[in-house]
């Protein structure tokens, strides 16, 4: 499970959900992954849902999929204004048509509906979004943590153990 050396980009928004953003980027960090945060700007405070702040390292337009071994989408109010972004749905169809890990939380899976790439993939989230997610092509679940294929999903912040210990299983695994 070292991460040591790699790299893992996370997006951010206004109204993140704190523990959905904070708990992962921790986990991924303790494996030795580095996690970029990239928003609309470079350098910028965003807050989460309940205040806590953040700044981006970088842009979502200054940012590469090739230099990133995964990306990790939290939920909150963050996804329904990322997936508006163009450099976001480009980013996230970049990791999916290279088989790079993706994670995504709540309602997280947005960002994924919008990008077109949950056709066919077992997902889970909030209940809240069961219907755009199978709208948008997947078989929604109700379980804690879903991997299929290089995609993990999970519901909500009690569901973070799992979630955060898979990603990073699912990122490890795929450097094998």
């Amino acid at each position: 499970m070292d991460l040591t050396g790699y790299k893992v980009l996370a997006f951010v928004d206004e109204e993140f959900e704190d523990l959905e953003m904070w708990y992962p980027v921790m986990r991924l960090r303790e494996a030795g992954a580095e996690v970029h945060l990239a928003g609309p700007e470079s350098g910028r405070v965003y807050h989460g849902k309940y205040g806590v702040p953040l700044t981006t390292d970088h842009a979502l337009d200054e940012v590469s999929s090739e230099d990133y071994i995964g990306l990790y989408v939290p939920g909150g109010w963050a996804p329904d204004k990322l997936r508006r972004y163009a450099s976001v749905l480009r980013l996230t169809r970049e990791f999916h048509e290279a088989k790079k890990p993706i994670a995504h939380i709540c309602h997280a899976g947005w960002v994924l509906a919008s990008a077109k790439i949950c056709q066919g993939y077992t997902m889970t989230s909030t209940p809240g979004i069961k219907d755009d997610l199978e709208n948008a092509g997947a078989i929604w679940v109700d379980a804690e943590v879903v991997i299929d294929r290089h995609i993990v999903s999970g519901r909500r912040p009690p569901d973070l153990p799992a979630f955060s210990k898979a990603f990073v299983d699912v990122l490890a695994k795929s450097l094998a």
